[in-house]
């Protein structure tokens, strides 16, 4: 089945390519001809992730998926949630990002926080929404190099290591985009 990923972010596509399999010709917006900026103006992760999905089937005609993700800080009131990727402004990259979070998060003791993942699935007229959480904790330092974002910082539940300081492999066997994209798949492969 060939379904489009909406997304530029190769290390997303390549995670969740990996995750598919070859069961799926997974294609990307640049293959699909896209290459504006798709709209992401909602103020929670569900209505983001719907926003991306149903821009790209209504203008490229194409099934889809479109994945929002945002981390959780439960001491700042669940920032930067859907604002993560920009957290520290429009220009943010994920060095200030969480640099602007570690900063926020000096002096206080609880650092628990939550990666949320939601992906829409747009398949002719049908729309579902698949959600992933996992649950962690706000290092004080990065460690690690793999990974992205906030993944220096981020220390899932029961582990002893950030998720950049895990191989893909690891980091995919619990993480929240690997269990939104894990209904994914049931969903699809239930659905042929």
């Amino acid at each position: 089945m060939k379904i489009c990923f909406a997304t530029n972010n190769r290390n997303k596509l390549e995670e969740i390519a990996k995750m598919l399999g070859k069961n799926f010709d997974l294609v990307s917006l640049a293959s699909i001809g896209c290459t504006e900026d798709i709209p992401e103006e909602q103020d929670t992760i569900e209505g983001n992730s719907l926003q991306k999905a149903e821009y790209v089937k209504e203008h490229y005609q194409v099934n889809c998926f479109a994945d929002d993700t945002g981390l959780e800080v439960e001491a700042l009131d669940g920032a930067p949630g859907v604002y993560s990727a920009r957290y520290a402004g429009p220009d943010a990259n994920n060095e200030r990002n969480m640099d602007l979070l570690l900063q926020r998060l000096e002096g206080h003791e609880n650092r628990n926080a939550r990666f949320k993942t939601v992906i829409t699935l747009i398949i002719d007229a049908t729309t579902v929404q698949f959600e992933g959480i996992v649950n962690g904790t706000i290092a004080k330092e990065r460690s690690g190099l793999k990974g992205f974002g906030y993944d220096p910082i981020f220390v899932p539940e029961g582990m002893g290591v950030s998720f950049a300081a895990m191989s893909m492999e690891e980091k995919n066997t619990i993480s929240h985009r690997s269990k939104a994209v894990q209904k994914l798949i049931n969903y699809l492969q239930n659905a042929k």
